[in-house]
């Protein structure tokens, strides 16, 4: 019998200092755990402000291997707290090869496996082709024994056949790590189209797939060497088989969201609406040559 599980967001600023934001983010699981959470995610790229502003080599000093002191702090801390966490970082996969990442970590602090992000934007201020290779590692479920929990990174969201393969998959929730917002000219009514575009598509892979959806975005207002900047919008969600919000966190402010989700709702979401059932594959395969 699927059982009821708290889950944990984690929505904060980053800082210039590595450190800074590695204490944050870890008082900040403390405060999950000590509300009963059972797996909690950070935000896209949380141990740095958005670098991928602009293009400087000296940035790719920031990626770390999947050995690194800072992912071993939090398998500490998940194995301390028995809360499972879905970490994103900037990785270093080899000499010149670059990744934008998630580890699941295990409630007894093992990890459970790796997340690449595999649809790399390249906009005004959202430099990241320039950073990351696309992730080699395919759609996963990774089974933690009290859930089966899919990773899909930001610009992933955009996209449904990842949702569709991860939720084939066997996942009970969607992570989606996030680092999303508004440049100055995007402010206003226009902006505010965006972030409910942001939000809408999201509830829609939730209903799509009959499954629950965790969108962790960052917040505050993160400047470059042009003077310009990104006013990341906050605004993390969960959202239940019926695209029903469960809980959301503000547009501005740090927050910790804990929230309970039933997991028996997706049998009986998928036995109402059995999408799974009446998908149509033998008549899908036009959708890798177009």
């Amino acid at each position: 019998m699927k059982e009821k599980i708290s889950v944990g967001l984690i929505q904060m600023t980053m800082s210039e200092k590595t450190g800074e934001n590695v204490e944050k983010a870890v008082g900040m699981v403390e405060r999950a755990a000590d509300r009963g959470a059972r797996i909690v995610c950070l935000p896209e790229l949380f141990a740095t402000r958005y670098f991928c502003q602009s293009h400087n080599d000296s940035n790719f000093d920031l990626a770390i291997g999947r050995d690194d002191p800072l992912l071993k702090r939090f398998m500490k801390l998940a194995e301390r707290r028995k809360v499972a966490l879905v970490v994103p970082f900037f990785e270093r996969s080899g000499p010149g090869l670059y990744f934008n990442s998630s580890m699941v970590i295990n409630s007894d602090g093992t990890e459970a496996g790796l997340y690449r992000k595999t649809h790399i934007p390249d906009d005004p201020s959202f430099h990241e082709k320039y950073y990351f290779a696309p992730g080699d590692l395919g759609f996963k479920a990774f089974d933690l024994g009290f859930i089966k929990v899919g990773v899909l990174i930001c610009w992933d969201q955009w996209f449904p056949e990842a949702a569709r393969l991860t939720a084939m998959m066997g996942a009970d929730i969607i992570f989606y790590p996030s680092a999303i917002g508004l440049l100055p000219d995007e402010r206003g009514s226009e902006g505010e189209k965006m972030r409910q575009a942001w939000i809408t598509v999201q509830r829609g892979n939730a209903i799509a797939n009959g499954l629950f959806v965790a969108a962790v975005n960052r917040v505050g207002c993160e400047g470059n060497a042009d003077g310009g900047g990104i006013d990341f919008f906050g605004s993390s969600f969960i959202a239940g088989p019926l695209g029903e919000i469960i809980d959301s966190a503000s547009e501005t402010e740090e927050q910790v969201i804990v929230a309970k989700i039933d997991l028996s709702l997706i049998e009986k979401t998928r036995r109402t609406w059995p999408f799974f059932r009446d998908r149509r594959i033998d008549l899908y395969g036009g959708i890798t040559s177009r």
